[in-house]
């Protein structure tokens, strides 16, 4: 498989001239098609609903498409209830998966009327005393032991620190019921970036079945069953992608199996997918600064581990075009570097690419879930801007890139703020 660009080379070079770089770039057609095909795979559940996982690509014009392709909106924080909430949606188009969570994000999530997913047993006495319980409540499972696999980016669910047991579940109903908690839920969300179908479709069964036995042993049928995100993409040029009908059909084989006969075959089947929905369609576009030879060819660019920091923190792989030399044979090995004064920020170590000249346009693809998300402003460097190619065809700016007094809004020092109102 060859990795293209969604947009000519030439076309790329424009956008750079235009709005200078680094810059995101997400591709507004890919991503609607893309939750189309996720809804097309599952759409013969009653009822189903993909709460995008806001923190992968946090910004309130990538929210407002998928809540028009149908998409409700999974967070984590105060600032993704906002996004959510500024997209236009309300109620149970949202969903806050608790997380050490504080009392702000709860009464937010509450006045918003927002499905709550806890996530420990204690949050509901925390919940009750800085807010109060809704009508309904979600639980957040850890399957422990029970579950195999997990990989390094979530890590094997018992060392996990998300989530709750099946016996803690088992009393946080039960608890919430006595406290007149009407209607339930229960989510999981055990991997992360999978490529293996089947492990997910396994997850699915694992819920269903607690489904199943929450009503024999409480009588409680929950309304809803989330399956969590974690579906992968593809970032290697020799990797496939997961199969969406395939893993449709396998977990309605699930669903009729299980839940129908046990009279559960109304519930809404959830997900909380993120870099699925966004991760293929963005990419990062930097230009090529200095070249440096010493023990090994060096490419500085303009961006550094700020603007994508998968690389850095994960060993991460992502696919990188040479604008304009796409067919050029690969034949110079470089480490790909930015600025930043740490040895590991490297967007690629050992890359075969072609022979790179000071300007070149280096795009990186795949950077659509954690990558411009993930930025930080360590030794002083500002997060870049987000670029958005609409379905017509043309490109908008959806984030200005930060500047030095955005830098130092927070900090009173007049000396600093002449400096800065001078200009640099």
């Amino acid at each position: 498989m060859i990795k293209h660009l969604p947009i000519a080379s030439h076309i790329f070079e424009q956008i750079a001239e235009e709005f200078g770089t680094p810059f995101h770039l997400y591709d507004e057609a890919g991503i609607r098609d893309n939750a189309r095909r996720l809804h097309k795979a599952f759409s013969w559940a009653p009822h189903f609903k993909e709460f995008f996982a806001v923190k992968a690509l946090p910004n309130p014009y990538i929210m407002q498409i998928l809540a028009e392709e149908g998409c409700g909106a999974d967070c984590s924080s105060l600032a993704e209830l906002c996004i959510a909430e500024a997209a236009g949606l309300s109620g149970a188009d949202i969903c806050l998966t608790s997380n050490d969570t504080p009392a702000e994000e709860f009464i937010k999530a509450l006045s918003l009327g927002a499905i709550i997913n806890l996530d420990d047993i204690s949050h509901i006495e925390f919940l009750e005393k800085e807010a109060e319980l809704p009508e309904m409540i979600s639980f957040r499972y850890n399957p422990g032991p029970m579950r195999k696999g997990g990989n390094e980016f979530i890590g094997v669910p018992e060392q996990a620190k998300y989530g709750m047991t099946g016996a803690q579940l088992l009393e946080a109903i039960a608890i919430c019921r006595d406290k007149g908690v009407k209607r339930f839920g229960i989510h999981t969300m055990v991997v992360s970036n999978e490529l293996n179908g089947a492990y997910y479709a396994e997850t699915a069964e694992m819920m269903f079945k607690l489904a199943v036995r929450i009503k024999k042993i409480m009588g409680i049928s929950v309304e809803i069953i989330n399956l969590g995100g974690g579906i992968g993409i593809p970032y290697l040029p020799e990797e496939a992608p997961v199969d969406l009908d395939m893993l449709g059909a396998q977990i309605r084989l699930l669903y009729e199996r299980i839940l129908v006969p046990s009279g559960l075959g109304g519930v809404l089947l959830a997900m909380e997918n993120g870099r699925l929905m966004t991760g293929p369609f963005g990419y990062l576009a930097a230009r090529a600064l200095h070249y440096k030879d010493t023990y090994k060819n060096y490419i500085g660019l303009d961006a550094c581990m700020a603007d994508l920091m998968r690389p850095a923190i994960y060993g991460a792989y992502h696919h990188i075009s040479v604008c304009g030399k796409e067919d050029q044979p690969c034949d110079m090995i470089y480490d790909i570097t930015g600025s930043l004064c740490e040895n590991n920020d490297k967007f690629a170590i050992d890359r075969a690419l072609p022979q790179i000249e000071i300007g070149d346009l280096l795009v990186f693809h795949d950077t659509g879930a954690h990558g411009h998300a993930m930025g930080f402003n360590y030794n002083g460097k500002l997060r870049s801007q987000e670029l958005l190619l609409g379905a017509d065809g043309k490109v908008s700016r959806i984030r200005r890139a930060e500047t030095l007094n955005d830098y130092f809004a927070t900090v009173d020092y007049p000396a600093l703020r002449k400096i800065i109102l001078a200009g640099i």
